[in-house]
């Protein structure tokens, strides 16, 4: 094993590009990106979808394929990466340098045990017998905080949830103890309070082998709370890089400025505005000259279009100063102390005459009350029959008034999603009752659906799925039009007025959902959703698949048509930041049931309940110094299976509040009797369903 000399990098990569050719040219994803890692250190890597930052890091493994074309160095403790043969560098790849991939199920083979794959690992790289490397195995998945890991050990991929399967990941990244690990978007697509455990993880996977972590996300937050440097790619290159407090609170590269300003704040009470960056990433196929940020940044000028500027130390500064941006007007930046807002102007915040009459005062636009929604479980491949249910929601209420809305939060597999289909169905619930515009929808006849679905309309997480790609967009948005019994002449206006109306050209009416970017399809939903003038959106994670810059767009549109159209907002969300953002009112679901509600700022500063508690202490800040400062709780394990929940309270089995707090016989009351929703905190609109709730400030 090398040992890295004192003052040496670590990992040591120089003027590394990749290329890929294709029929349309000759796609340069990485352009001349140097970085150094040292020893221990945590770099982090960061830049909206396509920026370069997966393929600089598969270039630095050789784990690209073959028609990739790479140039430069890449080298680990001084021994050339770059250009090695697989047979070379498979000594190296496990045991020196491991690597996290983003989504555990593709990168697990499903037909091994996870304890046979963690043994593979290091039966590959060390002499020692087989028994030996299961039991490392076994201690691997303990260390990496998977309970009953003996007998976890023996379970296939496909039996673990998301977060244990990345969890597995780890134990076999760390195995043989690396002294370099990258992690690329190990976070994304998780809760945020399984997030907040895989990050605690990495954390002890750096602790326990001293190894040095480069971090590839979009999360700035993530970035603030765990890296010790940044760089911030851009088009296939970095465009800034330095420390991670530097990079945060002195940023000097206009795109930075644009990403830091687009994040919604949790812990921000004062809700302005974010600033987008408008526009898409350029297309790396014959990127034109000069700064490739141009047709997307307010700052730039004729230099700007004629030459790209170099990764350059910030002026003034001292010489052991590591910051670098690649501006022509960083130093200008740096003189003038401007902010994102002063190079991004973001929209000026709306009008807010509907929601300046009282509450109580203003119409009931949906009602949902004591809603249960359960499937049943059968046994049985000839004669089928009923041996349980599983009860997805168990007796839900809430109402939202005209004008508001309410964000629904909750881990996967809470009820979310179940609790909207079962409102977008109108039909009867099984048990429970739910208005829309005061109809019950139990009593609806066909037709009186089939109006009442004028002013219900939904936006889907994923635009290019719920859109027609056979369709132009002017179809299908003319689409529910017709349906209706719009007049002929008066849908083409429409589609052209719907157009304009979220921010995009009328004249692209004959384009195809593939020829727009995933911000644009997004836009494209939300017209549809508009076409009928409803009074009633219901949102279902509807910026969750957007890069940061592009959500802040969205977001910001949809604000705007909230407060134009009067319009009310049921928004379901697992990113309780873009709920504290656009939400007047939240719900946190857990296990079926809601647990805490009230005014959203009520429930973020003072949480009561210690499910909402851990949810807010796990949502990470864009801010360095808070986040170092932060206790999170850290909640042990996953969901309890809805089909066997708890007795009692559903949350005591995850509880830190119930493991470490409470007396026996309070215990006993969580376990023999489960908790009412009802006013506790001084508040009669700051509901809880905890015995013992307190109210306290996590963020």
């Amino acid at each position: 094993m090398r040992v890295t000399a004192p003052g040496t990098p670590l990992l040591s990569v120089r003027d590394l590009s990749v290329s890929f050719r294709t029929e349309a040219g000759l796609v340069r994803a990485v352009r001349s990106v140097s970085y150094d890692v040292a020893p221990g250190e945590v770099l982090g890597i960061v830049g909206e979808s396509g920026s370069g930052k997966s393929v600089s890091s598969l270039a630095v493994m050789n784990l690209l394929p073959g028609h990739a074309e790479v140039t430069g160095s890449a080298r680990l403790n001084g021994q050339e990466l770059i250009g090695q043969s697989d047979d070379a560098l498979s000594a190296v790849r496990g045991s020196r340098i491991a690597m996290v991939f983003q989504d555990p199920l593709s990168a697990l083979t499903p037909v091994y045990t996870v304890g046979d794959q963690i043994a593979e690992a290091i039966l590959v790289h060390e002499t020692v017998s087989r028994g030996e490397a299961m039991r490392r195995a076994v201690d691997l998945l303990h260390t990496v905080g998977i309970p009953n890991a003996a007998q976890r050990a023996t379970a296939f991929p496909h039996e673990f949830s998301g977060g244990m399967r990345q969890r597995v990941m780890i134990a076999m990244a760390i195995a043989n103890r690396p002294s370099l690990i990258i992690a690329d978007e190990p976070t994304t697509a998780l809760d945020v309070t399984i997030q907040a455990q895989i990050l605690d993880v990495l954390q002890t996977a750096r602790r326990m082998t001293g190894a040095a972590i480069v971090l590839i996300t979009h999360d700035l937050g993530v970035i603030a709370g765990i890296a010790d440097r940044v760089s911030v790619m851009y088009a296939g290159t970095i465009v800034e890089t330095g420390s991670v407090d530097d990079v945060f609170y002195r940023p000097r590269m206009p795109y930075t400025l644009g990403l830091l300003g687009s994040i919604p704040r949790a812990d921000a009470g004062e809700r302005q505005p974010l600033t987008p960056i408008e526009g898409t990433p350029p297309s790396l196929i014959n990127l034109p000259t000069g700064c490739p940020f141009v047709p997307r940044c307010p700052m730039a000028q004729d230099i700007c279009r004629r030459e790209e500027p170099g990764l350059l130390p910030i002026a003034g500064r001292e010489p052991a100063d590591t910051q670098r941006a690649a501006c022509h007007f960083k130093d200008d930046i740096e003189q003038r102390q401007l902010t994102s807002r002063d190079i991004f102007p973001a929209p000026l915040p709306s009008s807010d005459a509907v929601r300046s009459v009282p509450r109580e005062q203003r119409q009931q636009m949906l009602v949902v009350q004591d809603l249960v929604k359960s499937y049943p479980q059968m046994k049985g491949a000839v004669l089928r029959r009923k041996v349980g249910e599983v009860r997805a929601v168990d007796g839900v209420s809430f109402d939202i008034r005209e004008g508001e809305t309410l964000g629904l939060v909750g881990e996967s597999g809470c009820g979310k999603t179940t609790t909207i289909m079962e409102i977008l169905n109108l039909g009867r619930p099984a048990s429970g009752h739910i208005a829309v515009l005061g109809h019950d929808t139990a009593r609806m006849s066909g037709a009186e659906k089939f109006g009442i679905r004028r002013d219900l309309q939904v936006v889907f997480q994923d635009p290019m799925a719920s859109l027609d790609p056979r369709l132009p967009i002017g179809e299908i948005l003319a689409e529910p039009l017709r349906a209706h019994g719009v007049a002929p002449e008066r849908v083409s206006a429409r589609v052209r007025e719907l157009l304009t109306l979220v921010g995009l050209r009328a004249e692209h009416v004959n384009r195809y959902p593939a020829a727009f970017s995933g911000g644009q399809r997004q836009r494209i939903g939300i017209a549809r959703a508009l076409a009928l003038e409803p009074k009633i959106l219901v949102l279902d994670e509807p910026v969750s698949a957007l890069d940061v810059s592009v959500r802040a767009g969205v977001i910001n549109l949809l604000e705007r048509l909230r407060d134009q159209l009067g319009l009310s907002y049921l928004f379901v969300a697992h990113d309780l930041a873009v709920v504290r953002h656009i939400g007047n009112r939240v719900a946190v679901m857990y296990l079926g049931r809601i647990i805490e509600s009230g005014d959203v700022d009520e429930v973020f500063d003072r949480p009561a309940h210690p499910y909402t508690q851990a949810l807010l202490s796990a949502i990470p800040l864009p801010d360095p110094h808070k986040e170092r400062a932060r206790v999170r709780i850290v909640l042990k394990g996953d969901l309890p299976s809805p089909a066997n929940p708890p007795s009692g309270c559903r949350f005591r089995t995850r509880c830190q509040k119930f493991a470490n707090e409470l007396t026996e016989p309070q215990r006993q009351r969580c376990i023999d009797e489960s908790p009412a929703l009802l006013p506790r905190t001084g508040s009669p609109d700051h509901l809880d369903a905890c015995h013992w709730a307190t109210a306290v400030e996590v963020l």
